[in-house]
């Protein structure tokens, strides 16, 4: 009854009006889209936000537990030592630590760079080369 009553209402509209009609509803379903595309960035920005701050936290948390076990470490080693060389004792194993860390991560950004595709630019000039002989044949 109602499509009836939809399907009159068309009939009886010009063509122009029909145009009009979809011109506008195009536009209200594009501003619509806008819309919801707006409000889910925002809630998932929110949400992404709200997951990075929880991850830092985290990593601050650990830090400090971090910091109790190298504690608990060097309490443990006084227990055969004077305080102050088990803090030496363990100061030391960490310094090692740390340089061996900085010396693997500096061997890694050399392999690293510069950040030129070489293989695929030597890829590309044994293609030109292949090419160029190809067309002295």
């Amino acid at each position: 009854m109602v499509y009836d009553q939809q399907r009159d209402a068309v009939g009886q509209r010009s063509v122009a009006e029909l145009v009009n009609d979809l011109s506008a509803q195009m536009s209200r379903l594009v501003r619509n889209e806008m819309l919801l595309a707006r409000a889910e960035i925002q809630a998932k920005g929110k949400r992404f936000g709200a997951g990075a701050g929880m991850a830092g936290a985290g990593g601050v948390i650990a830090l400090y537990g971090l910091a109790v076990l190298i504690t608990a470490a060097v309490l443990a080693l006084a227990l055969v030592l004077p305080a102050w060389a088990a803090a030496l004792v363990v100061g030391g194993a960490l310094m090692l630590l740390a340089g061996l860390l900085a010396l693997v991560g500096k061997r890694q950004v050399q392999k690293a760079s510069p950040p030129i595709p070489r293989e695929s630019f030597e890829s590309v000039r044994k293609d030109i080369d292949v090419v160029k002989e190809t067309m002295r044949r």
